[in-house]
């Protein structure tokens, strides 16, 4: 079965980088468009950032500059490299697998269960 497993949060302070992966299996992720969403309590989860098996990307407007979404060459692992990360970053980040690069939960096929990213001022 799909499984998508998350890794790489933690506590970093503002300005500061962190690296989220998912490591994929159960499916042919290379063929799959693959996304990273985020979630703060009391409010919905938000689209961060798509990329689609031509590897071409989407994003959150607030993130872009400083999030970079990649995946490795057999699509196995999907990366987030966060730079520039802020307060208002802090979240729980979920990988998906998804049916297009629309950064909406209706695009979703399946979901991680989350890594907390928290950054502090």
């Amino acid at each position: 079965q799909v499984q998508l497993v998350e890794s790489g949060g933690g506590s970093v302070h503002a300005g500061g980088s962190l690296e989220l992966s998912c490591a994929a299996s159960g499916f042919t992720s290379g063929t799959y468009c693959m996304a990273w969403f985020r979630q703060v309590p009391g409010k919905e989860r938000e689209g961060v950032a798509a990329i689609d098996s031509d590897l071409s990307t989407s994003y959150l407007e607030s993130v872009k500059g400083r999030f970079v979404i990649s995946k490795d060459s057999a699509g196995n692992t999907l990366y987030l490299r966060m730079n520039s990360l802020k307060p208002e970053d802090t979240a729980m980040y979920y990988c998906a697998q998804m049916k297009n690069r629309q950064l909406t939960v209706t695009s979703v096929v399946s979901w991680g269960q989350g890594t907390q990213v928290t950054v502090t001022s």
